[in-house]
């Protein structure tokens, strides 16, 4: 039995190693995204050890079966050379995922998914983004290599084993003990005997609403998401009766005039967080601003440009862990603005300027209802490539202008932006023009804005301009604020929000209401004066609603006038007035308890709602 308890060690001494490791990684999370977390607290990194003894065991499964399975082949030379080569390459290849989240969570605001790391939708771009981060981040991959060299020298080898005879005793007792082995390691990836296997959820028992990435890991985000599509289940939370007196998103817009028939051009701005804005970076949209109504409390709905799409144009928010995009709900059936206003004589297109495909956009307009899809393919005019994501925003903007003027009146046009995406490039005629700002965005961000300029000088000379309702917000915040209100849970959602109308000089000014991209679709129906029936998770601008809802780390996030709320699907974990209290450090939940109960009601009644309609396709009025 001697020989078979040190092929035991060996397993456990070189998952420890790997544990160790995984703390080495947290500690190099926390150092390349500090900015994003304040007041970590020992249970944070204590509870990250319960997600990594997790992530490791399921990973090591094979390793283990191989360590403690009975038998004397296991002593041989060659066996022990491979199974130390496989346990390296598999063990190494997730702890490098780690590293991608080093830099891309200050992005999502997330651990990365299976389906994040796929990158789906992006095939197209990832060869050139590739080599620009690798260019970017050169730091990342010598830190790899010098940690892989370090992994490879620490594991531990088998101590030379002689070859010992097997009786029925001895087989029955390797064989006891490698069930309970199995057993064990099997019951480290569950995370203990709880009712149900540890969950990515279960990372807010260790810490604050917005510290879960420092208790998981990487790893375990992926595997427990590798292979699943999403699929949504009906809390149950109220009988029908109830859920429809809570909240229903059945909307029923009349207006006693006639519709106006303006053209509408919805302009989604790459990265143009709130915190970017009004700071000297974007001097043509500030002007913009004061001709426009603007929502001082306007929020996006997601943190991924791939969120953004289907919340402004079809006002269905991203409750989900992937995005509506991506996910097996993407072909359900939606009535949003192609089809409203097609339905009202429009015509509709939408555009952006990176590869075809990117980001599955294309396919989401089919869906949505768009006539045409404008891409990189479809450009016409001055070679304008970035070389990484498609045509820089200034050519690609005076193309969409071009394109309208051969539209039919009424029209309604999309565009979404790119050069304000990572890694930023801007044409080489600007270098040095624009204000390099604090960090890396800022600079990209004053050349949109340059390109936002031109796009309107231009279109302010054509006949369909004074016509029209332009409506400007941004797909997300940026990676890096700087200031600490935009680090919260709040901050992290801000957006711009503008309704501009140049023939109506009525519909300007400051509104303090709460508005995110969701209500965008409502808003414009009701302004446009179209009656209409239709399902949002939104509501327009006139009405009295005050309310806003997003989802990010498994945590729905809902405002309610001056309150925000943290829930996690099944008890609130925080409530706030975000108004008076902007870094959320005064947790009210115990104290008004009433305010608690009454939103933690409604934001249930919106959770139900939205899964019940998802997985019954009834996104639309039959």
């Amino acid at each position: 039995m001697s020989n078979y308890f040190s092929s035991v060690k060996l397993f456990f001494k070189r998952f420890f190693v790997v544990l160790f490791i995984y703390q080495i990684c947290r500690l190099l999370f926390y150092f390349f995204n500090k900015n994003a977390f304040e007041n970590i607290s020992a249970k944070g990194f204590l509870g990250g050890i319960h997600f990594d003894l997790s992530a490791i065991a399921y990973i090591n499964l094979v390793f283990a079966l191989l360590h403690f399975i009975p038998g004397n082949f296991k002593y041989k030379p060659n066996y022990q050379k491979y199974l130390k080569i496989g346990f390296f390459i598999v063990n190494f290849i997730f702890i490098l995922t780690n590293f991608v989240d080093f830099e891309y969570y200050k992005f999502t605001g997330r651990r990365s998914t299976f389906g994040m790391i796929t990158a789906s939708g992006m095939e197209n771009e990832i060869g050139g983004l590739i080599f620009s981060f690798l260019i970017e981040f050169w730091y990342l991959p010598i830190l790899a290599l010098v940690l892989g060299i370090l992994f490879w020298k620490v594991i531990p080898n088998l101590k030379s084993a002689t070859e010992q005879s097997y009786n029925w005793s001895q087989i029955a007792k390797q064989s006891g003990m490698f069930v309970l082995l199995m057993g064990f390691v099997f019951l480290l990836g569950r995370g203990g005997f709880q009712k149900k296997p540890l969950r990515i959820v279960d990372a807010v028992n260790y810490g604050s609403i917005n510290q879960s990435a420092i208790v998981l890991n990487t790893p375990f985000c992926i595997i427990k998401t590798i292979g699943k599509k999403e699929t949504l289940e009906s809390p149950k939370y109220f009988s029908e009766t109830e859920l429809n007196q809570i909240f229903n998103p059945i909307t029923e817009i009349s207006s006693a005039e006639n519709p106006n028939k303006k053209n509408v051009v919805i302009i989604i701005l790459e990265s143009f967080g709130r915190e970017n804005i009004q700071r000297g970076q974007t001097p043509f949209l500030d002007g913009l601003i004061e001709k426009s109504l603007f929502f001082e409390n306007g929020f996006a709905n997601g943190k991924l440009s791939i969120d953004a799409v289907p919340s402004t144009l079809s006002s269905i928010p991203s409750l989900m862990n992937n995005s509506l995009i991506t996910s097996s709900y993407s072909i359900n059936e939606v009535y949003g603005l192609p089809k409203i206003l097609k339905d009202n004589g429009y015509q509709t297109a939408f555009f952006h300027g990176a590869f075809n495909g990117s980001q599955n956009f294309d396919q989401y307009c089919k869906v949505a209802g768009f006539d045409n899809y404008f891409g990189k393919n479809e450009y016409v005019g001055p070679e304008a490539f970035d070389g990484r994501w498609g045509i820089f925003d200034e050519e690609f903007m005076q193309y969409f202008s071009g394109k309208m003027t051969e539209f039919k009146q009424p029209f309604f046009s999309t565009i979404f932006t790119i050069s304000s995406h990572n890694p930023y490039i801007i044409p080489e005629k600007y270098k040095g023009k624009f204000p390099k700002g604090t960090t890396k965005i800022h600079e990209s961000i004053a050349y949109s804005d340059y390109a936002l300029k031109r796009f309107f000088e231009t279109a302010s000379k054509e006949d369909w301009y004074k016509n029209t309702l332009f409506v400007i917000t941004s797909d997300h915040t940026s990676s890096e604020p700087t200031e600490k209100k935009f680090k919260t849970n709040v901050g992290k959602f801000r957006v711009p929000i503008l309704f501009f109308d140049p023939s109506n000089p009525s519909i300007v000014g400051k509104n303090q209401k709460n508005l995110q991209q969701i209500d965008i679709m409502p808003s414009i129906i009701d302004y446009l004066n179209i009656d209409s029936k239709m399902i949002t998770y939104g509501k327009s601008y006139k009405s009295e609603k005050d309310f806003v809802v997003y989802y990010l780390d498994n945590i729905y996030h809902y405002i309610s006038g001056d309150y925000y709320l943290a829930f996690d699907g099944k008890k609130s974990l925080g409530l706030c007035n975000f108004k008076k209290d902007e870094l959320l450090k005064t947790n009210l939940i115990k104290t008004e308890k009433a305010k608690a109960t009454e939103m933690e009601t409604f934001i249930k009644a919106y959770i139900q709602s939205f899964n019940e309609r998802m997985i019954g396709n009834k996104l639309t009025l039959q």
